[in-house]
């Protein structure tokens, strides 16, 4: 299993440390969002999760992203998450364990093909308040072309500043997704 916990090798996978790079919307977001939502509900109902949500600005018509789609999914518990690695793995997810991750509310797993991140997976327990944030903030940008559109125009322009540094451009996100979580 290929996952970031072997870095002792400085065996750091390509994927680890990729450029941002925001890209035009492209339609087939949705739709790769929808057989991925599927097949993750299919991969993890045996540790019963019922609950897969496409999130992320790939969730969202019309806004330019990282052409990387983002998912929730929610858990009773974590611990059978070597389980869940294990299963998840032979479908190309890579663990990026908390220690490295740096949260530890939730498990995150990395879809990759030929070298590329393709989706995201934020496996949280059930109950876990960021659910119904990321739900929140993913349905107001939904219903608000306005709020959509300032987003837009702030990941374009930090994307630039901070192409090779996925923490400090998460970060410079922060103070609008509180401020529309607020309204």
């Amino acid at each position: 299993m290929d996952d970031l916990s072997n870095d002792n090798e400085r065996n750091i996978p390509a994927w680890a440390y990729e450029t941002i790079e925001i890209e035009d919307p492209d339609p087939d977001w949705m739709d790769q969002g929808i057989r991925e939502r599927k097949e993750l509900l299919q991969i993890l109902s045996a540790w019963g999760v019922r609950e897969v949500e496409h999130i992320g600005s790939t969730a969202i018509p019309d806004l330019p992203a990282k052409p990387i789609i983002d998912f929730m999914a929610s858990i009773s518990s974590f611990e059978d998450i070597d389980g869940v690695v294990g299963n998840l793995s032979l479908y190309d997810w890579h663990y990026v364990p908390p220690e490295l991750d740096k949260h530890h509310w939730r498990r995150f797993f990395v879809k990759v093909e030929n070298d590329k991140r393709v989706a995201h997976l934020h496996l949280m327990q059930e109950g876990e308040e960021r659910w119904g944030e990321q739900l929140r903030f993913r349905n107001r940008l939904r219903a608000d072309g306005h709020l959509a559109d300032q987003y837009a125009a702030l990941k374009r322009r930090i994307a630039q500043k901070f192409d090779h540094d996925r923490e400090k451009y998460t970060e410079a996100k922060t103070t609008f997704i509180n401020k529309v979580l607020r309204q």
